[in-house]
């Protein structure tokens, strides 16, 4: 006799897939291109924003237990590593945590599953601080 185990949803599955991912990270970028309450996050991202835009949704395709997009393409993550050459003090990483915030808002992520990202975020967030 085989037991079924229950379908157990990925934060992938529970945000809406890649299309809410994309618009999630599509706001995020615009936000911090936008508004002057992440000039200090904005000022660690040189130029365009394109490359930082597709690798952050491939990223967090992953992360949420989606397609492994970033990994396929770049092996581990490494995030603080990779992040070394970039100032991350407290106020690049509440910066970055403000405007995730709002662009999860801005593209309709539930209030609840939005505070639990959230707390994953910070997380990680305060892990990248080298300042």
């Amino acid at each position: 006799m085989e037991i079924e185990e229950p379908d157990q949803q990925t934060a992938y599955d529970l945000i809406g897939g890649e299309s809410v991912i994309k618009a999630m990270v599509e706001r995020f970028y615009d936000l911090m291109d936008l508004e002057p309450n992440y000039a200090a996050l904005r000022a660690t991202h040189s130029g365009s924003l394109e490359q930082a835009r597709q690798k952050t949704f491939w990223f967090l395709c992953g992360w949420m237990g989606g397609p492994s997009y970033y990994e396929d393409r770049f092996g581990h993550p490494r995030l603080r590593m990779r992040h070394l050459p970039f100032k991350i003090g407290i106020l690049e990483r509440d910066q970055w945590l403000a405007c995730m915030d709002q662009a999860m808002r801005d593209c309709g992520v539930e209030d609840s599953f939005r505070q639990q990202l959230a707390e994953s975020f910070f997380r990680t967030a305060d892990w990248m601080r080298n300042q």
